[in-house]
């Protein structure tokens, strides 16, 4: 095995690492969007997303404490799903140069 053939498996395994804790990233992250409703004088924050077919809108306590907190966590679960399919491409692009 040459010098270059075993970095790219070497890369190759690394890629799968950080496919694995991205994965892991993001299934601790909520997914879906976030609403704020305002009824009577006070606004709620609402969790939106799908599950299979269903929409579901889930209660999430006051706009006031909730949303800019919710709205960060999905936005980082969007980066880390990004680098995911990143991570795919590279490593579909190593395998087809790399054969195990």
């Amino acid at each position: 095995m040459n010098v270059i053939e075993s970095m790219l498996l070497e890369e190759k395994e690394r890629n799968l690492d950080m496919q694995k804790s991205y994965i892991d990233e993001i299934n601790d992250l909520p997914k879906g969007s976030v609403s704020v409703k305002k009824i009577g004088n006070k606004e709620y924050c609402y969790l939106k997303f799908r599950q299979g077919k269903k929409f579901i809108s889930k209660y999430m306590g006051s706009a006031s404490e909730n949303a800019e907190q919710l709205s960060m966590q999905i936005e980082k679960r969007r980066h880390f799903e990004k680098l995911l399919r990143e991570l795919k491409v590279e490593y579909e692009m190593i395998s087809k140069i790399v054969k195990d």
